[in-house]
């Protein structure tokens, strides 16, 4: 007996990863943003630890955008836009992160 090939698996078209892409990429951008205004409010009272852990914020929801686009532009719309989501999660918890640690008067963020 041989067994019927699977279909192979149609690719995503370019106008739909792009507009999945540039809807998420606006919220990420939002995060960057957020983390960029948040360091120059900052910034006078930073040591040098403060300074590594915010600028990291900033660059932070860009390096998970790019991983999300990597994995998920192979992929069918809807789990593109899963990936893309859930990276979204993962950056809003690491910046919650960045803001209890700095409110809880965290030691890189305070001037000694």
């Amino acid at each position: 007996m041989t067994t019927a090939p699977e279909p192979a698996q149609r690719p995503m078209r370019t106008w739909l990863a792009a507009t999945i892409a540039g809807l998420f990429g606006l919220f990420y951008a939002y995060a960057v943003w957020n983390a960029v205004a948040y360091l120059i409010a900052r910034a006078s009272i930073l040591n040098g630890l403060g300074w590594a852990l915010l600028v990291f914020a900033c660059a932070f929801p860009v390096l998970v955008f790019g991983a999300a686009l990597a994995l998920g532009l192979r992929r069918r719309g809807v789990e593109f836009a899963l990936i893309l989501l859930t990276g979204l999660g993962l950056t809003a918890v690491f910046w919650l992160n960045v803001l209890s640690y700095s409110y809880t008067g965290g030691s890189g963020l305070v001037a000694s």
